[in-house]
């Protein structure tokens, strides 16, 4: 149960990037989200966009893993995923924001470790 909890949580987190970058990244919420300016949102609109596609990929996998109907597969997929995120934080933290290592890796990674036992 509680592995389903935080596979969920980093779902929902991911389902709110997605928002953040593919609808709020020209907004105030998401220049202080991202701590960019106006110009330097504008600029980058299309790739942000981008990467909240992806960002929603995730989300659906690991929704995809909770809602399987065969369970030992759904465990499955959600490690792939999970350790997806985890890749995608490492990367993240290492390119453009430490903070990305807490935010979106350890979630995802508590998960991993709750779905591995």
């Amino acid at each position: 149960m509680l592995a389903s909890l935080f596979v969920g949580i980093v779902a929902i987190e991911h389902i709110y990037i997605l928002i953040l970058e593919m609808f709020l990244w020209t907004t105030p919420r998401g220049l202080k989200a991202f701590g960019m300016t106006k110009e330097q949102a504008l600029e980058t609109k299309s790739l942000a966009a981008n990467q909240g596609l992806y960002n929603g990929f995730l989300a659906a996998g690991l929704i995809w893993g909770l809602v399987h109907p065969d369970a030992s597969i759904g465990r499955s997929i959600e490690i792939f995923f999970l350790i997806c995120v985890i890749i995608a934080a490492l990367y993240g933290g290492a390119t453009a924001k430490k903070s990305i290592l807490l935010v979106q890796g350890l979630p995802a990674v508590i998960a991993l470790l709750f779905v591995l036992l």
